[in-house]
């Protein structure tokens, strides 16, 4: 047996809208046996445009019974039967939320008559309910209302099992199915054709662009992730109606797929992500001579037009470089404004600050530590980081040039690494972040054993 529901509500998500009317039609696949409608008082007030748009007001529904009233009826009519709508989450998810609220779990089989219409009745104009309705010869009356749209998809779904010769409806309801998780327009092949591999996956609009970069570790189980858990909440719900494809790209590595992602998101600006869409080196550590002669270093924000020695995002991580400048370099924490007191310098009675702040020790002397602290900043290694490929005789390689990330790219397992601008050739250039970087260098720190040192002028960056 199925339930075939329509609802109209006050918004496009159920965690913040309400449910101003319901319509189910209990069908044996053939036959309308039971028919349930009414209006909801939702408890809040109903947008205008909603109100233009179904002709539902605020004035209709001020003497109709709360959701939590007729919940039981509700209830008891979706159990233990099928679920069926067009674009079924959207409903599902507000009925089973707000009947949750109630305190019933509904936990049933659905079927979406948008996705069984591509299958079924291929190469249509368009599968929303009205336009559908009109290829299929399928009269539709009081558009936009819970009844006639109920009833209008109880005929399409009708019509779906009479010309389901392929068995697309009972291949839907089996358990590893996907078609009740997918959003409605993304096709199933888009799904079956995902890897168990790492990489990098994408969501497309109904115009082909990109609107959300995600990596995984197993592409497959991350984009089914997705879908799996249908959240009630805005984002979750506008997210699922944006998404027509998916694409992907597989990476050799889990460090590759996010070096890609961070690159991807700079790149296309994606909608719906929401991390690594600013600015990233917000802070640098900038070198001046004061007034008495002595090299200062000094954190500051970012501006045009001013040169920082070094770049980071987090304040915390300025810091701590500039704190291991001066344990490395024996450099006064008072001219490196990390003590900011009147009181007794901090270095001094440790010997890291050799009395340039009390100008006991000559601003030449003290300003070549300085000057090397800062060329330690710029005399960084250039390395490689070598793991496993993706066809089994090739390596995945990522190049770092005097620390700064460079790109990456796949390469002949024993390949001669000390030709350096041979390995740019066969390696593709990213555009370097602070993200990169940093994913990049803890990485290296992590997995000394990756590591293969590189040597010679052609390292040059």
């Amino acid at each position: 047996m199925y339930a075939i529901v329509d609802i109209e509500t006050t918004g496009s998500y159920a965690a913040a809208n309400g449910i101003t009317e319901i319509s189910i039609q209990i069908s044996d696949g053939t036959t309308i046996l039971e028919q349930y409608e009414t209006l909801i008082n939702p408890g809040q007030a109903i947008p205008p445009y909603i109100q233009a748009m179904t002709g539902i007001t605020d004035a209709m529904v001020a003497e109709a019974p709360r959701f939590e009233s007729v919940a039981g009826k509700i209830f008891t009519l979706l159990k233990d039967r099928i679920f069926i709508a067009h674009n079924v989450n959207f409903d599902y998810s507000f009925l089973k939320s707000h009947l949750q609220d109630a305190g019933y779990l509904l936990h049933t089989r659905k079927l979406c008559t948008v996705r069984l219409s591509r299958k079924i009745f291929p190469g249509l104009p368009s599968y929303s309910l009205g336009k559908l309705c009109a290829s299929l010869d399928i009269p539709i009356y009081d558009r936009h209302r819970a009844g006639g749209d109920a009833e209008a998809t109880a005929r399409v779904f009708h019509k779906l099992i009479l010309h389901d010769r392929e068995q697309h409806i009972q291949k839907s309801l089996q358990r590893n199915s996907k078609e009740s998780v997918l959003p409605p327009h993304v096709p199933k092949s888009d799904f079956d054709n995902l890897p168990y591999t790492p990489g990098v996956y994408y969501f497309h609009n109904a115009k082909g662009k990109v609107v959300y970069v995600g990596k995984a570790i197993n592409i497959r189980y991350r984009v089914n992730s997705h879908f799996s858990n249908n959240s009630a909440g805005r984002q979750k719900q506008n997210f699922l109606q944006h998404v027509h494809r998916i694409s992907y790209e597989v990476c050799g590595t889990e460090l590759m797929a996010s070096i890609l992602e961070s690159a991807e998101i700079k790149k296309r600006w994606p909608a719906f992500n929401a991390s690594q869409k600013r600015w990233e080196d917000v802070y640098g550590i900038y070198c001046y001579e004061d007034q008495n002669g002595y090299q200062r270093l000094a954190i500051d924000k970012n501006r045009k037009r001013l040169n920082p020695v070094a770049t980071f995002h987090y304040l915390v991580d300025g810091h701590a470089l500039i704190r291991k400048m001066i344990r490395d370099y024996t450099l006064c924490p008072k001219l490196c404004f990390m003590q900011k007191d009147t009181g007794p310098c901090e270095g001094s009675g440790s010997a890291a600050c050799r009395g340039a702040c009390e100008k006991k020790e000559q601003p030449a002397v003290y300003n070549r530590r300085v000057m090397e602290a800062v060329s330690s900043l710029k005399n960084q290694p250039s390395f490689v980081i070598l793991d496993k490929g993706i066809n089994g005789d090739d390596l995945s390689c990522i190049l770092v040039l005097k620390g700064h990330f460079y790109g990456m790219g796949y390469i002949p397992a024993g390949a001669d690494l000390r030709q350096t601008g041979w390995l740019k050739e066969k390696l593709t250039m990213f555009r370097e972040n602070s993200f990169i970087r940093n994913a990049v260098l803890a990485y290296a720190a992590r997995y000394p054993e990756k590591i293969t040192l590189l040597e010679g002028e052609e390292t040059d960056c």
